[in-house]
């Protein structure tokens, strides 16, 4: 029998807002510091609704197309929204205003049409810096030796409020592998905090995703972005 697909979404959301507290406990970390971001890429609005009646109340989207009629379909209950997917430029338009965080910066570009469409709607868009702590060629985000640099260079637009940073590792055989990248992200927000860049924050750090949110916790995340365990393989 498939223990996992025999447990309901409210008992997985329990799971492991039990494991996002013992982590923080064992690396002497306020559990409180630590919110759960519900990735929910491919689920339907019914099963999302079923975690939010679990005690979800912060969900995120990876696509702007599949989020528009989510955020109105449930328009009525208490959930915030953030951005967790790349973002491109042409979509930024259309997302303003309806997600608290963007975790996903990962150029100067996206930076400065994200200042702009936010200055036209009057808004003020907090956001998180992408940074590809792996090096890979294939993913997004900037490197690690050309971030403090580049934090000065946006941190003068009036309408981004940089909040922290995310960063998704390689491909890891076990969670446990993942830890040195996790180190990695927290080693950088701290070198940019320590540089006392005016309107810039490093209080946020956006780590950890189903495989190994708990280790992402203990090594200092305060976003972890869970879908799969939370409702199953995706069927994309």
């Amino acid at each position: 029998m498939n223990v996992f697909a025999e447990e309901s979404i409210a008992a997985r959301v329990r799971g492991i807002l039990s494991n996002v507290r013992a982590a923080a406990e064992k690396s002497g970390r306020d559990p409180s510091r630590v919110r759960l971001v519900a990735a929910t890429k491919t689920v339907s609005v019914e099963r999302i609704r079923e975690g939010v009646n679990a005690g979800l109340s912060l969900l995120g989207e990876n696509r702007v197309q599949e989020a528009l009629p989510k955020i109105e379909a449930l328009a009525q209950t208490q959930v915030r929204w953030h951005f967790i997917g790349q973002l491109q430029r042409r979509k930024v338009r259309s997302i303003i205003g309806l997600f608290d965080l963007i975790h996903s910066i990962d150029s100067l570009e996206l930076a400065h049409e994200i200042d702009r469409r936010a200055g036209e709607a009057g808004l003020v868009q907090d956001v998180l810096l992408e940074v590809n702590v792996g090096g890979e060629s294939t993913k997004a985000g900037f490197r690690p030796d050309d971030l403090i640099r580049l934090v000065a260079t946006m941190a003068p637009l009036t309408h981004l409020h940089i909040k922290g940073l995310m960063a998704i590792p390689p491909p890891t055989v076990d969670a446990e592998s993942a830890r040195p990248y996790f180190i990695q992200l927290r080693e950088l927000a701290q070198a940019v905090a320590a540089e006392t860049i005016p309107g810039v924050m490093m209080d946020e750090l956006s780590m950890g995703m189903s495989n190994d949110y708990a280790i992402a916790v203990e090594e200092g995340a305060t976003l972890v972005r869970v879908g799969s365990a939370i409702f199953g393989v995706r069927h994309v």
